[in-house]
């Protein structure tokens, strides 16, 4: 050791801490040298370079003086031959022209131009400098030829300066009138010089402007700093614009009217497509809309579009892209981009993938696509038409569609389209006012009877969270904020009290019959509503009630109608079913005991992407095997190969998608909620193009009846194992791989063959059917000689006419809910920007986000026995004095009674042979003629022979009446339409049959044809109801009732992440 610190070198001077503190001087003896950097620009050279080329501003001043001196030599010479005596002589005078000048103040001028952008640190627009170029060209050869002709005919006509322009002015616009001509060869000359030098120089400089022209049309130019900082405007970012996607935002936007002085500013990559150019030089939209061509990553482009300045950014992404991962990720590069240069600006983003939206978690407003997607299409399952109704209330309308149709239907569905979702606070309603300090089911009955509004929802001043009918027990606050569902919101509607109207000696009576009913009038006009408000002044302690009609006491039994409390009774909300487990079963003991032991109630343990909203769900006990999840493969687990072999109670809910993705997780979620009632979960049977991948199957493992199966829709095969023949919805999912084509509507073509191919085979089925294109839903369920149809469309070509955002609304298959395309969403975006609820709304009706005390949609079937109700007034008093439910709308069915329809024919082959045979052929040959025809459902092959029969029969014509022929065309139609029917039959059981699959519940002559089906959002109260009524219902949260210290089997889960989580939910 002491040799090796013997070793170690002593410290440098410089280094000892005696040094240190004492100052080291040893550093004066070190070789430094000292450099001076940038030696060469001291030099006198480089400074006199630096003042007069090199600095912009003294660069600016030194052009600008040499160009007044140009500019000023030019000014002498024309002062000098205004001056001048022409009656000196006509001596040639030899000079210098310094006329000439000009084109040295021209080359001055465009330097200096070029330093006066450099010193104020802009970039020059090259529209500006090739203007400047082309007017001092131009004014450079005007000039030249004026001081030139004027000098070289000094010894000619000797022409004065104005003389000399006027000819000028005359030969180079080619008109030549010949009154003043050059005489001199020297004057010829240089005319014949100048004509050739404008000819060259001139058109290449209008070349270069017109190309420049074109460009900044292409480009759109620039949105003015100064409009931006007086006025309004949004911008919309696209990657790909289209003009139904540019018409939906227009029209969407405009709606409103305090967004009419905003401007549009759309910022897009592409170039403006022909379509969208054609509709932007409309007048109407040419002075709002601007078009800008520019990507939002480059700051230059968003500087352009003045993004620092505007109201709100919206950026969507192309959902028609093959590869929508990559759709979502330039959409998520525009929004950080957008929020790098503009932090405050307001950003409304559209996403497509659930997986992608944590990327995006500081925009305003997000609307994930598939997240929407499947849980609508889940809800349609269990609440008919729910698509629809999304739809008709998220879209802006006045009510004004179908009005002038002779069907009723179309009046009524037209008429309850117009209403939407709007809010108000509480103090300051008319509506909401005096329901201060009572129950919230208390103020929503008695706002629907007073004034025809539906009080859907409540949220607290200092809460965020909205309350979709937290229930009874919730009492109303004045700085509550109320959102409720109307024709037009508080602040466009005039009051009218019948209490006003004159009174005879008629006394004022109760409301106990259905003749005081309230009737409830709404005049839409110029957007303001006119309400008459009827006397609903409650006549005794306990509240309004509504008796049972006088001719209704004969019965024995007719349940009553409870009076809705002012503030709820404990002992009265027990008895409801707000208390009970709804998802518990009127079952035997020990069918009860199994199915505890069955399920349970938590939150799922695995989500399969990140921000997907928590949701108490029926779960397993135990997670399903994966080989158990597969339908139609057998494991050690269990035998079964087909959907009828495990022998489900319920019906099947079939989805046919391409992959699956983590959006089909949101389609089960809600088809297992916990208040889904037990005995009615449907199983799901997920048919797959592509094999799921681990981490889907590891999600949906924990739910009970969850199967997948891998197969196509294009083959009968997989339809019938997967049990297509006992389905009660199936649910057909737009491909991926579809959604682009060469021509953009034919991007649902496949799709739209093969629900139709679905739609013949199995006509029984009820099939939900996504589209890219909402135009495509014309083709859905499509029959060329249905008249009926053919007068829709008419109608659907009348109301777009006249300027309606749902011209669609009237079609068949989408007032019944069974197409939906996920662009009609794309408002929901677009109206969040006016209100800013309508998301979480539309979120908490769909079941994917759940608040605690907040209710969720159902709905609820009107039967025989409910049918003493009568009215929705009635109805709604049922219910929010029974259970706390709200009802907001009525899915009704109605027989179509149209006798030129296709489906109207009835007229059966056998009696028309019984009626035909008993006039001209013996008892004998009828009975063979009825055998053949009883055999032919038999031997489909038989129907080129009966259609030659019915041929020769329609041959003997003139023997018959004009009715007889006319019920032989209809015989002949249903005999081909019948025969057609038997033989698809007849090929879905041959394949059954080749399956080993039983054929029995397979009908296939049952045809929903003849009926179609209707939304009516918050009908009016005296409206009646029908059998078969669907009402869509808004029920309180069970789980807001429960106390906290009562033990409750919902609480009953496996895993201690679902434990923790439904303590919270109690709270």
């Amino acid at each position: 050791m002491v040799d090796l610190e013997s070793e170690v070198p002593p410290l440098p001077p410089r280094y000892r801490f005696r040094d240190l503190l004492l100052g080291d001087q040893g550093w004066q003896n070190d070789d430094r040298v000292q450099v001076e950097f940038y030696m060469n620009e001291n030099t006198f050279k480089e400074r006199l370079k630096l003042f007069f080329i090199k600095n912009q501003r003294s660069s600016l001043r030194i052009r600008l003086f040499n160009f007044s001196l140009k500019l000023l030599s030019c000014l002498l010479y024309i002062i000098r031959v205004l001056l001048e005596n022409p009656s000196q002589g006509n001596e040639w005078n030899l000079f210098v022209p310094v006329f000439l000048n000009c084109w040295l103040a021209k080359h001055a001028l465009e330097n200096m131009i070029n330093d006066l952008h450099r010193a104020i640190q802009r970039t020059q627009s090259a529209m500006f400098n090739q203007v400047l170029i082309l007017i001092s060209t131009l004014l450079c050869l005007i000039f030249t030829c004026i001081c030139g002709i004027q000098h070289l005919e000094r010894i000619g006509k000797k022409l004065n300066l104005f003389d000399s322009l006027y000819f000028c002015i005359v030969t180079f616009s080619t008109v030549g009138f010949g009154d003043v001509t050059p005489e001199t060869w020297s004057s010829k000359l240089f005319v014949v010089a100048m004509i050739c030098v404008a000819l060259v120089v001139l058109p290449i400089q209008f070349e270069q402007l017109a190309y420049l022209w074109m460009e900044r049309q292409k480009s759109g130019g620039n949105y003015s700093r100064h409009r931006a900082q007086t006025e309004k405007h949004v911008v919309l970012c696209v990657s790909s614009l289209k003009i139904d996607l540019l018409m939906d935002f227009l029209n969407e936007f405009y709606a409103h009217p305090r967004l009419q002085d905003y401007y549009v500013v759309i910022l897009c990559p592409t170039e403006m497509d022909v379509q969208v150019r054609r509709v932007l030089q409309i007048p109407m939209w040419s002075q709002r809309v601007i078009y800008l061509q520019g990507s939002a990553l480059k700051d230059q482009d968003l500087l352009r579009a003045k993004m620092d300045d505007a109201e709100a950014c919206f950026i969507l992404s192309s959902r028609c892209e093959v590869d929508r991962t990559s759709s979502d990720h330039q959409t998520i590069l525009r929004a950080w981009a957008v929020k790098d240069f503009a932090p405050n600006c307001p950003l409304y983003v559209q996403i497509l993938k659930p997986e992608n939206k944590f990327h995006i978690k500081f925009a305003d407003h997000v609307v994930c696509e598939e997240e929407f997607k499947y849980a609508m299409l889940a809800l349609n399952c269990i609440c008919p038409a729910t698509s629809t109704l999304i739809t008709l209330l998220v879209h802006t309308s006045r009510g004004q569609e179908g009005q002038q149709s002779p069907e009723q239907w179309q009046k009524m569905y037209g008429r309850c389209s117009g209403n939407e979702v709007y809010h108000i606070v509480l103090e300051e309603s008319t509506f909401f006012a005096e329901y201060e300090g009572k129950s919230f089911t208390y103020a929503s009955f008695h706002a629907h009877k007073k004034f025809g509004v539906c009080l859907i929802g409540v949220r607290r001043e200092d809460n965020k969270n909205i309350l979709l009918n937290p229930g009874p027990r919730y009492i109303m606050n004045a700085t509550d904020i109320c959102f409720y569902i109307n024709i037009t919101k508080e602040e466009n509607s005039a009051f009218k009290n019948q209490d006003q109207q004159k009174r005879s000696n008629v006394p004022r009576s109760f409301y106990h019959g259905p003749s005081r009913l309230p009737v409830h009038s709404i005049i839409a006009s110029m957007g303001t509503v006119a309400i008459d408000l009827q006397d609903t002044s409650c006549r005794s302690t306990s509240g309004p009630t509504l008796s049972l009609p006088t001719e209704g006491s004969k019965e024995i039994r007719r349940p009553s109608i409870a009076p809705v409390l002012e503030v709820a009774d404990t002992s009265s909300i027990q008895t409801c079913d707000l208390l009970s487990d709804q998802s518990e079963d009127e079952t035997t003991p020990d069918e009860e005991i199994s199915s505890n032991l069955e399920y349970a109630k938590g939150y799922p343990p695995y989500s399969p992407y990140i921000g997907s909203s928590p949701t108490f769900c029926h779960l397993l006990h135990e997670k399903v095997p994966f080989c158990c999840l597969r339908l139609d493969k057998s494991c050690q687990h269990n035998y079964y190969e087909d959907a009828k072999a495990y022998g489900f109670k319920n019906k099947l809910i079939i989805v046919a998608a391409e992959t699956a993705g983590n959006g089909l997780y949101n389609f089960i979620v809600p088809l297992r909620a916990y208040y889904r009632p037990k005995k009615e979960l449907n199983p799901i049977v997920l048919l797959l193009d592509n094999p799921p991948d681990m981490h889907f199957l590891d999600a949906i493992c924990w739910f009970p009846m969850v199967y997948y199966m891998v197969g196509s829709i294009d083959n009968l095969d997989d339809l019938l194992r997967c049990g297509v023949t006992f389905a009660a919805n199936m649910v057909v999912v737009d491909k991926e791989s579809t959604m682009s084509a060469e021509e953009d509507y034919m991007a649902d073509a496949k799709t739209i063959v093969n629900v139709q191919t679905l739609f013949r085979l199995f006509s029984s089925l009820s099939i939900i059917t996504e589209l890219t294109h909402p135009a495509n839903m014309r083709f859905m369920q499509f029959r060329a000689k249905d008249c009926y149809s053919l007068a829709l469309s008419k109608l659907e070509k009348k109301e777009r006419e006249k300027g309606s955002n749902l011209a669609f609304m009237f079609r068949l298959p989408f007032a019944a809910g069974r197409v939906f395309s996920i662009s009609m969403l794309d408002t929901l975006l677009y109206q969040s920007f006016v209100k800013d609820y309508m998301i979480s709304i539309t979120r908490l009706l769909l079941g994917l986000d759940t608040t605690p005390g907040s209710g969720f949609l159902c709905s609820m079937k009107i039967t025989e026995d409910d049918l003493w109700i009568r009215t929705y007034a009635r109805l709604y008093q049922k219910l929010c004095s029974s259970t706390g439910d709200v009802p907001i709308g009525i899915y009704r069915t109605e027989s179509q009674k149209l006798t030129t329809s296709e489906s109207q024919i009835s007229i059966s082959v056998e009696e028309w042979e019984d009626t035909k045979d008993s006039k001209e052929q013996s008892h004998h040959r009828s009975n063979h003629r009825n055998s053949t025809s009883s055999d032919q459902s038999d031997h489909p092959l038989l129907r080129r022979k009966s259609m030659q029969w019915a041929r020769r029969l329609s041959r003997k014509g003139p023997k018959h009446s004009g009715k007889t022929a006319e019920k032989i065309t209809q015989q002949r139609l249903n005999l081909y339409r019948r025969s057609e029917r038997q033989e698809l039959a007849e090929l879905v059981k041959n394949r059954m049959k080749h399956l080993g699959l039983s054929t029995v519940g397979y009908d296939e002559m049952n045809d929903h044809q003849s009926t179609l089906s209707y939304i009516l959002i918050n009908p009016s109260p005296d409206t009646r109801l029908e059998l078969n009524d669907v009402v869509y219902l808004i029920r309180p949260d069970p789980l807001a009732y429960l106390p906290n210290s009562e033990p409750s089997r919902k609480n009953s889960v496996c895993n201690a992440m679902g434990q923790d989580s439904r303590e919270e939910t109690q709270l």
